[in-house]
């Protein structure tokens, strides 16, 4: 079983930075690919960046030249940094974690089998 707890939301003007982690616990999630996804109030879960095992990444065309997903294997985390924030970014963001060795185009929430707890971002114009 693995556990996800993401941390580094918070509250930031439009434009500025911020650096989400979802960091993993009881096992190791190296052979996993993780996504983040967010969902806005009165929205869908929306796909936002995956990283699958290889260090293969994938971004929503929203957020590309903005966002990127890193993932540090020594950690067992997995990052989501992101630039140029704007007032439609803000959401909850979820980290989850696709089941060992699974490929596929990770951009859709049924093909993760884990996910936490999510962590709000807030973008003020």
């Amino acid at each position: 079983q693995v556990q996800l707890v993401e941390s580094g939301g918070g509250l930031v003007q439009a434009g500025g930075s911020l650096r989400l982690a979802c960091a993993a616990s009881g096992r190791s999630i190296i052979a996993n690919a993780v996504g983040w996804f967010r969902q806005a109030p009165g929205k869908e879960r929306d796909f936002v960046a995956a990283i699958d095992y290889g260090g293969t990444s994938t971004h929503a065309d929203s957020v590309k030249g903005r966002f990127t997903i890193s993932r540090d294997n020594r950690k067992n985390t997995v990052y989501l940094q992101m630039n140029g924030l704007k007032p439609e970014d803000t959401a909850v963001y979820y980290c989850a974690s696709a089941r060992e060795t699974y490929t596929g185009t990770y951009s859709r929430a049924r093909e993760y089998d884990y996910w936490g707890q999510g962590t709000q971002v807030t973008v003020s114009s």
